[in-house]
């Protein structure tokens, strides 16, 4: 792509002081004691935390992922008044589709670096030239890269406005988006608010459940009487019960961010909070650190960890949560085409009924065999195939 005075090259290095150090920080780690279940009901085990940090002082090599980052072109500008960095690889096939993808909280820009070859070059990776796309993606405001907002109002609509003005900035006319976690909420409400260009949105958590369910489940009040559900529509509700009950991370983020100092301080400290996002996951990383790979490695898990740890982000990350307003499952007004893909391991399990009354053009819904919340990430030739498939339509 060219540069214009708005968009300009960006660049990073990490010099071996600071990576030296960390391995001092982790080394000096003052350990709680052992926790007293046998499971992970208390948060991640000191045994996992233990063989992490291990790991991570001695063998783990931050280089690796800093070469593929490197690899890729890199760039920032400034939307209202905040440097926003991001990806950009443009495909050699003509007629890519242009797609920003949006990562989430626990994520970066790392989350992605397994889907941009194949989207980019698909007959080098099982697709035809018509499934190429250009990629971009953003760190979003407070994140890796990206600059920290110096005030309040960087929530995720903010964000969705702005990567419209990205979009337009890199003179693309047409285009589609998608996300996960956060990049979900960002991409819904870009869906609704159709900033010009915009022509549809892929999600793998999508915001389908209908308001009084949600609000109920969000109180912990009962269910609205007289409703009648399906079996898939009860599950998805037993799902978000459970997931409403447990996210203390995002509520602590959404009311003390600052309180979280202590995460800038203690790289420990920092992969602690950040591995206990959700159960699935959590089980998922353990096993990881126990040896049994599947899905993420131990270095998936630290490039992403360690990308926190050099940035100092953890609380710039975590104000995302304060500034929300929204429902994070709630449904938006999005009429323009949807795809929905359906990971098991996911939150919830978003039921087909939901998607159609959420998204009145639905154009693709698929339910997956594997895979959970950080899809593109643990399951990428699942996650690249669902992408093609459901942006079809709108080609």
């Amino acid at each position: 792509m060219s540069v214009t005075p708005e968009i300009r090259p960006f660049t990073f290095e990490f010099p071996d002081a600071e990576l030296a150090e960390l391995r001092t920080r982790i080394a000096a780690t003052r350990w709680p004691e052992k926790e007293t279940v046998a499971d992970q009901s208390q948060g991640p085990q000191l045994e996992t935390m233990k063989e992490l940090a291990r790991y991570w002082a001695t063998e783990y090599d931050w280089r690796k992922v800093e070469a593929k980052l490197k690899a890729l072109p890199h760039f920032v500008t400034e939307i209202d008044g905040l440097d926003i960095h991001f990806i950009h690889v443009r495909s050699r096939h003509e007629n890519a589709l242009p797609l920003i993808v949006t990562h989430g909280w626990p994520g970066s820009v790392v989350e992605q670096l397994k889907i941009i070859e194949p989207l980019t070059n698909p007959t080098a990776h099982g697709g035809s030239a018509a499934d190429a796309f250009d990629v971009v993606i953003p760190s979003m405001p407070g994140y890796g890269f990206s600059g920290k907002p110096t005030t309040g109002g960087w929530g995720p609509d903010r964000i969705a406005r702005a990567w419209g003005e990205l979009m337009k900035r890199l003179g693309y006319t047409r285009y589609v988006a998608q996300g996960g976690d956060w990049g979900a909420i960002v991409t819904d409400l870009m869906g609704a608010q159709e900033p010009e260009g915009l022509v549809g949105i892929h999600t793998n958590m999508p915001k389908v459940i209908p308001g009084d369910i949600d609000a109920a489940l969000l109180t912990g009040n009962p269910l609205p009487e007289g409703l009648s559900l399906s079996d898939e529509e009860r599950r998805a509700v037993e799902q978000l019960d459970f997931v409403y009950r447990h996210v203390y991370y995002a509520y602590m983020m959404a009311s003390r961010p600052q309180t979280l100092t202590g995460l800038v301080d203690s790289p420990v400290g920092l992969a602690a909070f950040l591995l206990d996002h959700d159960k699935a996951s959590l089980a998922l990383i353990t096993r990881a650190f126990a040896g049994e790979t599947e899905g993420l490695t131990r270095d998936d898990v630290l490039d992403n960890i360690t990308l926190f740890w050099l940035t100092g982000t953890a609380v710039s990350a975590a104000r995302l949560y304060a500034e929300n307003t929204a429902s994070f499952f709630g449904i938006n007004d999005v009429k323009l085409p949807v795809a929905v893909s359906v990971f098991p391991d996911e939150l919830y399990q978003a039921p087909k009924s939901w998607a159609e009354q959420a998204y009145p053009n639905l154009v693709h819904y698929n339910r997956l065999p594997k895979g959970g919340h950080f899809a593109a990430w643990e399951q990428p030739e699942l996650f690249v195939d669902e992408v093609r498939a459901g942006f079809r339509p709108v080609r």
